[in-house]
């Protein structure tokens, strides 16, 4: 008794399947990543609150404001980061929204936060935007 194969042997794969198992875990990793950019902005919003010695800033920039106002914007931003990496975690559709409106967020927040520390803003704006691509290219029913 012989069984026929569920695939065809001689189709060639759909180069679509191999990057959107890629995007896939990048996906899982962006998560994570949201997850440790908004860890790290937590800490960086708490220290920004605690201490404003800490970051300085050049004389003449166009959206200076308080480095605690800072502080509690980095706070608030890292704080809905995390919660909605964890919701993206486990798969949840909104959260997919949710995460690529924050990561755009965190790119302005980052952006106008270059004069305090601007090797920090320029690190998290290019992982953002790879959050964005791993979030918005992923199509889990094509797995």
């Amino acid at each position: 008794m012989t069984t026929t194969p569920d695939r065809d042997p001689y189709v060639t794969p759909d180069p679509l399947d191999s990057r959107q198992g890629f995007a896939g875990l990048t996906t899982v990793v962006a998560a994570i990543l949201l997850a440790v950019a908004g860890i790290l902005a937590i800490l960086q919003g708490i220290a920004a609150i605690a201490s404003d010695e800490i970051f300085e800033t050049g004389l003449n920039y166009t959206y200076a404001f308080d480095v605690t106002t800072w502080g509690w914007v980095h706070l608030i931003v890292g704080i809905l980061v995390v919660l909605t990496a964890f919701a993206l975690m486990t798969g949840k559709t909104w959260a997919r929204v949710t995460a690529v409106v924050l990561a755009g967020l965190s790119i302005i927040v980052n952006f106008v936060w270059l004069p305090y520390y601007p090797l920090w803003g320029i690190l998290v704006i290019a992982l953002d935007v790879v959050v964005i691509w791993a979030v918005s290219t992923w199509d889990g029913k094509r797995i």
